[in-house]
């Protein structure tokens, strides 16, 4: 996982790495600020990780990007 950033309404959005290419994930949450949501993310990293990389190659994307929700 690279660089994760906010958009200040509970959705962040990071990419992940596969090889040398990249893919957008965003995750929605429910955390009242970043703060929290990003301490979420780089807690369950391992697991959303893994949770991306199945939905992309099942071919479950929202306009090419992997759509998660909290654990």
């Amino acid at each position: 996982m690279r660089r994760a950033k906010s958009d200040g309404s509970g959705t962040i959005t990071f990419s992940l790495a596969l090889g040398a290419a990249r893919q957008i994930c965003r995750l929605t949450t429910t955390f009242q600020t970043d703060k929290q949501a990003f301490s979420y993310l780089h807690k369950y990293r391992t697991e959303f990780e893994q949770m991306a990389r199945m939905r992309l190659a099942s071919g479950e994307l929202e306009d090419g990007i992997v759509v998660l929700s909290m654990l």
